[in-house]
């Protein structure tokens, strides 16, 4: 593979680079005031006016819908070799993917919509998403099975003449929060009788459609993530147009594989992007603080922890662009062991140099004074979201004795 980014990367980059500098950064603590003050005011789920604004700057800068190749309904999607270092960038801020458009789920919704829906269903809801003008959802967790095991999802979509039924509930639905989220995306059980990988099918559920019922916010280490949330949904005898199934019953396996694997190493990308922040901000603060007499940067262990956190990074973000290089050139299904591979590997880097980050600034590390204990929250969710560690160590496990044992040891 070439190391050596692209002529449109390296001036997006560029471009990036100096928006963050002007726009994001210097708006982290504005970000944090706005959530607060609406949060005083009684209701915290209200779009925040500083991202639509900052959405508008970054449209006139160029700087949208980068995550999305090929596609004719956005051009200037890249592969995702390209996208790298980009969305790597995006990751130093937690708000920061949003004002791009280029924020999880709405990507990976974006994706199944342009590959996978008609083109009724597209001109209806993806272009509205790619404009920024509406937000979405993606329904597949459940609170009373092992989610972890995708065949046990019990939510039901059940063919009735011209509709398909829906009944079920879901958590850890990410976005649903959001008062712009119009649409979801949800994945259920519509042929109990088939084999078990092509019993689950996906449908696009308008998320107005009577029976929907959002029943709480769930926080992650207290943070309730408002306006965009992390939502408990209730569906109940919910009619949906028979046509608002995608590719087919029993193809949500299919299309899952093919919305994880961007969607996995979009995190990964952003993973290294916060852990490349943290390593910063933790040398800064340690280079500037004196304790025993003598500046902390100069004793022997944060040394080493420095050090093994510039490893750290590097090896993951070569696997990262190795693994979007393979996505680019043979395919996700090929490049499926690399995918789990960085999904276990770039989460796990982020949070130990996190943690070690928060240690480095004492009582200051854990508070709303830096931006450690919100990215720690979101990036310790990772090691859950879009499959636990353990479910991604099996499937390379599997993988790597299948090279070597007989084929009865899989």
């Amino acid at each position: 593979m070439e190391f050596q980014y692209s002529d449109t990367t390296r001036a997006l980059l560029k471009r990036l680079l100096r928006f963050m500098d002007q726009h994001i950064y210097l708006n982290e603590r504005a970000f944090l005031q706005e959530i607060a003050a609406n949060r005083a005011q009684g209701n915290p789920w209200v779009p925040l006016r500083l991202i639509e604004e900052l959405k508008l700057k970054a449209q006139a800068e160029g700087l949208w819908n980068l995550f999305l190749p090929r596609s004719p309904r956005a051009p200037q999607g890249l592969s995702n070799l390209d996208y790298a270092p980009l969305c790597e960038v995006m990751g130093r801020s937690v708000f920061a993917p949003e004002v791009f458009n280029c924020s999880a789920p709405d990507t990976g919704n974006m994706e199944v919509l342009e590959r996978y829906a008609s083109p009724a269903l597209q001109e209806r809801w993806l272009e509205p998403l790619l404009r920024g003008e509406i937000r979405s959802a993606f329904l597949m967790t459940e609170p009373d099975v092992a989610s972890s095991d995708a065949t046990n999802i019990a939510c039901r979509i059940e063919r009735d003449g011209d509709h398909y039924v829906i009944n079920g509930r879901k958590w850890w639905s990410s976005g649903a929060g959001d008062p712009r989220c119009a649409v979801y995306i949800v994945m259920g059980r519509s042929n109990p009788d088939h084999p078990r990988h092509t019993q689950q099918s996906m449908i696009v559920v308008p998320a107005n459609t009577p029976g929907i019922r959002v029943e709480r916010a769930l926080p992650v280490f207290g943070y309730d993530d408002a306006p965009h949330g992390h939502m408990e949904v209730s569906l109940t005898d919910v009619r949906v147009p028979a046509d608002h199934l995608l590719l087919g019953e029993g193809r949500g396996f299919e299309i899952a594989q093919g919305r994880l694997g961007p969607g996995r190493i979009h995190h990964c990308m952003r993973s290294i992007g916060i852990a490349e922040r943290a390593l910063e901000l933790m040398c800064t603060r340690l280079a500037t603080r004196v304790a025993f007499g003598k500046p902390i940067a100069t004793q022997g262990v944060w040394r080493e922890r420095i050090a093994e956190s510039r490893l750290l990074i590097e090896q993951a973000r070569l696997l990262t662009l190795k693994t979007a290089w393979m996505m680019d050139t043979v395919g996700n299904k090929v490049a499926r062991n690399e995918i789990a591979m960085i999904k276990v590997v770039a989460p796990q880097v982020s949070t130990r140099i996190l943690d070690w980050a928060i240690q480095a600034h004492g009582g200051g590390g854990v508070s709303d004074d830096f931006p450690l204990a919100y990215a720690y929250a979101a990036q310790r969710t990772l090691r859950l979201a879009d499959g636990p560690d353990e479910v991604h160590r099996d499937a390379i496990a599997k993988y790597e004795l299948s090279r070597h044992l007989p084929p009865r040891i899989g």
